[in-house]
């Protein structure tokens, strides 16, 4: 047996280290996206324009119904935006990584 063929041999007996697994989570978690800030600013928005102007013109009445409709808005973003991307992350089969 030559010695090329020995050094092929032992350099297969090294430790092997499993694949890091490629996982998803369906997307960003909404308290980091920019549509929950436009929302909640929104939502403020409507609110203390029907505070500020006459009730006449624009009560509380209206101003709920608005926020109902921005969240109706709002969740619906949200559920075409789950639906349709992914996050990806790795998960490492060893805790070394």
């Amino acid at each position: 047996m030559s010695s090329t063929t020995q050094d092929r041999t032992h350099s297969h007996d090294h430790t092997r280290v499993a694949p890091a697994r490629r996982i998803s989570t369906e997307t960003k978690a909404s308290f980091k996206t920019t549509e929950l800030i436009a929302y909640v600013a929104t939502v403020l928005g409507v609110l203390i324009a029907s505070a500020i102007v006459d009730v006449r013109d624009f009560g509380p009445q209206e101003a709920w119904f608005y926020v109902t409709l921005l969240t109706i808005g709002y969740m619906v973003s949200r559920g075409l935006a789950k639906s349709g991307s992914r996050d990806f992350y790795d998960d490492y089969a060893d805790d070394n990584h």
